[in-house]
């Protein structure tokens, strides 16, 4: 069985320098709030080219954090798209506010952003795009709509494209605020769960800090309502350490999407395109099929597994559907019966690539 992502080979060129990360903290012994989180951040604002960089616990808290800290509150609205994992609009609901999701663009899959002035109102209070498959959103459009109408606040939902650039400019730092995740099948991921706030406002730096530690400005003096969000330092640790290499897979990861649409296009297979002005990361290679079920079912018969990411817009989903008609997104709808990721990772070689598009295209 080929792997969906290959995080073993991953492990074996990284193995030194990720157990001698682990050894430094054990050795000193500070699992919360060690070193090693101070050094991360300081690495990610870098890498970013953001001001700050605020770890937590995860790319879900990541955004709780970021909605609280800008004060969103019960009957706020906040547009996003439908066309994600549910973190995105579990965490708007959880503060009481309402999603507002707008259509995709049915060839990226990503926020249309020529359709979200049309759904502000009075009650809108910030912008969450997802950088949907590793690519960015078209940001400058949507921070131009945002300016229009008060200076709206724009958090970027990176979770899948951490490294991936647009016009330039990293990913985390395009927008009042970013957002990422270090699952281990991330572009930059940990051994557990992980995740990174990224801005250029102080005020907002200061309020995600305090958020991850219950609301505090100082030890035990809660100045606002917080949450138990810290990153361990043992995760930051593993981080630090796929660091290292993190440009080099990078690289690689564009390399081998590239190829992937190249072979694609030959075989005339339908694919999720990447536009001109922004970079890829490839979190996933996604292909559309309209008899997806019968192509994953060849696929798994010769050893070659698959994802759906993902079969249900948010608006359909039971938990969900009553914040927006189930129909008002027919393009995200459409996109979840299509959708179809392939195995993609910066250790997948040129052998098995073409044999998996060589399977698909026999189907």
């Amino acid at each position: 069985m080929i792997p969906f992502i290959d995080l073993k080979s991953q492990y074996r060129a990284l193995q030194p320098n990720i157990q001698e990360r682990i050894d430094r903290v054990l050795e000193h012994g500070q699992y919360i709030m060690g070193p090693e989180v101070r050094e991360l951040e300081e690495r990610l604002q870098d890498y970013t080219g953001s001001k700050h960089c605020i770890t937590v616990a995860s790319g879900t808290e990541a955004l709780l954090i970021s909605l609280m800290a800008l004060g969103i509150e019960p009957g706020d609205e906040i547009i996003t798209t439908p066309f994600t994992f549910v973190a995105t609009a579990e965490t708007i609901v959880l503060l009481g506010a309402k999603p507002v999701f707008v259509d995709i663009e049915p060839d990226t899959c990503n926020i249309d952003a020529s359709k979200i002035e049309a759904k502000i109102t009075s009650r809108t209070k910030a912008i969450m795009p997802v950088s949907l498959y590793g690519q960015p959103a078209d940001m400058d459009e949507i921070n131009a709509v945002a300016a229009r109408h008060g200076n709206i606040p724009v958090i970027e939902d990176a979770a899948q494209s951490f490294g991936a650039e647009y016009k330039g400019k990293k990913s985390c730092n395009l927008s009042t605020i970013g957002c990422t995740s270090f699952f281990p099948s991330k572009p930059l991921g940990c051994y557990g769960d992980g995740g990174a706030i990224f801005t250029n406002d102080d005020a907002i730096a200061q309020a995600c800090r305090e958020i991850r530690v219950h609301g505090q400005s100082q030890r035990y003096v809660h100045t606002r309502i917080g949450v138990g969000g810290r990153m361990d330092t043992l995760q930051c640790a593993i981080v630090l350490a796929k660091m290292d290499q993190l440009e080099w897979e990078i690289e690689k990861r564009i390399e081998i999407g590239a190829r992937y649409n190249v072979l694609c296009d030959s075989a005339g297979i339908e694919r999720v395109h990447q536009r001109s002005d922004r970079t890829s990361v490839f979190a996933q290679y996604t292909i559309f099929s309209a008899q997806r079920e019968l192509l994953q079912k060849h696929l798994q018969d010769n050893g070659i597994p698959t994802a759906v990411h993902y079969p249900v817009p948010l608006n359909e989903q039971p938990a969900y559907q009553h914040h927006c008609c189930p129909d008002c997104t027919p393009l995200a709808s459409e996109a979840a019966k299509r959708v179809m990721s392939l195995p993609m990772g910066p250790y997948l070689d040129e052998a098995t690539q073409d044999l998996i598009v060589a399977c698909v295209a026999s189907a």
